[in-house]
């Protein structure tokens, strides 16, 4: 007699649920809570209409630059050259009111300048890398300066080409880590509250490929042949330090180019996979432990016809990684991690043209191009399946800054403009129409 209620119950608690919203989620630093790139929300819409998801709001007076957004509570917070200055920019959420501004340091005045890093958000201090290499620690809540540090003056950096710092720096436990690129101080990690050094990592040579110096990459975590470590990617190349000490744990040269040395690689458990464009390829290293500690052998390298990320990075979803392939280029491409087979792309062209800056959410690929498309693409190894497209309003410039998924929002910086577009309006007004 009761079969039917007790049938009914989980549909009824399934819609229920449906119908909540989904837990906020903030986006603190480069790429995401994780570094990768990866969104952990759900719920988002899974195909966006003619002219893509609706703009939530938009804001301007952010200055000149390419930097992404960190959107951590009820603040936003980028980089930008404005006023012969460069500054951190602290936003409301919603809305993108300037909430407070503080100077990094002196401007990048070139046709394609500004500033490329990421602020890091961690509690109530902001940290952020100016394109001279300033290290700022600030009050989150105020803009205050409480600490600041100078790569090049203090640790001897240096960049690896022309091109000027553009790391986003990495907060782990109570410290701070960054890549000066020095040859004694190539990665240096200090007390994230004072500044005070605690340990600078020396780099030996790593062969013949590349250029001495920083590259354009951060610092990641990985935890590869049971030793947590920092890996970077640097003008020579790959290494990994290890994060207790900074001792040099291993290198890796092939992968490296000398003109410029970009994209954040990819951790996995014993596994780094890094790609870099200028004719160079791709390459996933394992590690293994070895008696100095960690070694790393390649298990395969693809040559640059293969896959080549010039800059605008990739992500692992799943067994596969997913990436824009070609020099200055963005051609959508599905590799898979282990094996290096090419599921799908390389050679797809679509509405989007020059590199593709990438990130995933709910089952979903955001290609971000350098002509200020953005293609929604489903995240699977079968083929290839777009799933909608949105045009940037007001594109001049290389439309490089990278994407931030927070709280069912798509943050989309443009140069002066920040844009807020709704990725559950639909689904919300569906709803709605429904009840």
């Amino acid at each position: 007699m009761d079969a039917a209620p007790r049938c009914a119950a989980p549909a009824l608690v399934a819609t229920l649920l449906a119908a909540l919203p989904a837990l906020a989620v903030d986006w603190p630093e480069w790429r995401g809570p994780e570094r990768d790139a990866v969104s952990p929300e759900t719920g988002l819409l899974s195909r966006w209409g003619p002219g893509g998801p609706p703009l939530a709001w938009k804001t301007s007076g952010i200055g000149s630059g390419f930097s992404s957004v960190a959107v951590v509570g009820d603040r936003i917070y980028t980089l930008g050259d404005k006023d012969g200055g460069q500054h951190v920019f602290a936003l409301s959420r919603p809305g993108g009111r300037i909430l407070w501004t503080a100077r990094v340091g002196p401007a990048w005045d070139d046709s394609r300048g500004g500033p490329r890093g990421t602020p890091t958000v961690d509690g109530e201090r902001v940290y952020a890398i100016g394109t001279e290499g300033d290290l700022v620690c600030l009050e989150a809540a105020t803009g205050k300066e409480v600490w600041r540090r100078s790569l090049p003056s203090d640790f001897g950096g240096r960049m690896m080409s022309r091109w000027k710092w553009s790391e986003s720096p990495l907060v782990d436990g109570d410290r701070l880590i960054f890549t000066p690129g020095a040859r004694d101080a190539a990665l240096v990690a200090v007390d994230k509250a004072t500044g005070r050094e605690v340990w600078r990592a020396a780099i030996p040579d790593l062969g013949p490929s590349g250029a001495d110096g920083a590259g354009y990459s951060s610092v990641v975590v990985s935890n590869g042949a049971g030793v947590k470590q920092y890996v970077q990617l640097l003008g020579r190349g790959l290494v990994g330090v290890r994060a207790s000490d900074g001792r040099f744990l291993w290198g890796y040269n092939r992968i490296a180019n000398r003109v410029a040395n970009v994209s954040t690689p990819i951790v996995r458990g014993d596994f780094v996979f890094a790609s870099t464009g200028y004719q160079t390829g791709a390459a996933l290293v394992e590690l293994k432990k070895s008696a100095g500690g960690v070694a790393a052998s390649e298990r395969y390298f693809l040559d640059a016809k293969v896959f080549q990320n010039h800059h605008g990075g990739f992500v692992l979803v799943g067994d596969h990684v997913y990436g824009g392939h070609g020099h200055g280029k963005g051609f959508p491409i599905c590799v898979e991690l282990r094996t290096g087979k090419v599921a799908w792309g390389g050679d797809i062209r679509n509405e989007g043209t020059g590199s593709a800056a990438v990130a995933y959410a709910d089952g979903r690929l955001y290609f971000r191009y350098e002509n200020g498309v953005i293609l929604l693409l489903e995240a699977t190894p079968e083929g290839y399946r777009e799933a909608g497209s949105l045009a940037i309003p007001g594109v001049r410039d290389p439309s490089w800054a990278h994407l931030a998924i927070a709280d069912g929002k798509l943050y989309v910086r443009e140069q002066d403009s920040l844009y807020c577009y709704d990725l559950r309006a639909a689904k919300r007004s569906a709803s709605v129409a429904h009840d």
